[in-house]
């Protein structure tokens, strides 16, 4: 029994645009409710977000059960923090501050067993092999792993054609806030000049035959991101939504006093 396809990384390799959300309350009853949405994939970031592995593993463990498919962002590309994402379930990560072919290269070696890479094979035991019901787990899961760097520095951007080319690597997502306070516009990722790096770095991303990704709160954008090529996109983050929609409520509710 080998391990499960990853439809997500399936999508992303025919240029299946996916269209997703970022999930930041770091609680399973969250993620639950944002199954019934049906985001093409949901972030679980292990980043921002208040999570610990605990709550990763229970927040994977929802939206797998679900259409949506997890994705985990990572603290940090330390192998011993992805071993335990990996193990915990996920089979899709996003990982931050990539600036270098070889951090990209040391990422994808520790979502692969060996003899690929570094991943420990401790997982017979875990949540991903089933607690054992997947005998070949350890033999067919390398596959099935999908590899994401997020490129949100000036010297990310040029090294870009170094990430390109580890083997590997699926995907690339432009960190936008990131990017545009390392150009020297904080808070302002629609800089033009900002706007003209991503434009350039979704292209280039796209011609390496990656799938190149991005975040943004506008679907105006959004489109924009897509027609260049973006193949995951998110669209919102679950704070933001309930609090803009809480905060509207609530004035367009005083007003009804006289």
């Amino acid at each position: 029994m080998p391990a499960p396809h990853n439809p997500f990384k399936a999508a992303l390799a025919n240029k299946q645009p996916q269209i997703g959300c970022w999930m930041c309350f770091g609680e399973t009853i969250g993620a639950e409710l944002m199954t019934t949405a049906s985001f093409d994939w949901l972030l679980v970031d292990g980043e921002h977000g208040p999570n610990d592995i605990r709550s990763i593993t229970d927040q994977v463990r929802v939206v797998d059960q679900s259409n949506s498919h997890a994705v985990v962002r990572v603290p940090i590309g330390e192998d011993w923090v992805l071993k335990q994402v990996l193990d915990a379930g996920a089979q899709s990560v996003l990982v931050p501050m990539v600036d270098t072919g070889a951090q990209a290269e040391a990422i994808v070696r520790a979502c692969r067993y060996a003899p690929d890479g570094v991943r420990g094979m401790g997982g017979y035991g875990a949540r991903v092999t089933q607690f054992g019901a997947i005998p070949d787990y350890g033999t067919t899961a390398n596959a099935q792993i999908c590899v994401l760097v997020q490129a949100e520095t000036r010297t990310a951007i040029e090294n870009l054609d170094d990430i390109l080319a580890v083997d590997g690597v699926d995907g690339v997502f432009i960190g936008p806030a990131d990017l545009s306070a390392d150009m020297g516009f904080p808070e302002n990722p629609n800089a033009p000049e900002v706007q003209a790096v991503i434009a350039d770095a979704i292209t280039r991303i796209a011609a390496a035959g990656k799938a190149p990704g991005i975040i943004t709160l506008s679907l105006e954008q959004a489109k924009t991101y897509l027609d260049l090529g973006a193949t995951f996109v998110a669209v919102g983050i679950d704070t933001v939504l309930l609090a803009n929609a809480a905060r509207a409520l609530s004035k367009d509710a005083k007003t009804l006093i006289p």
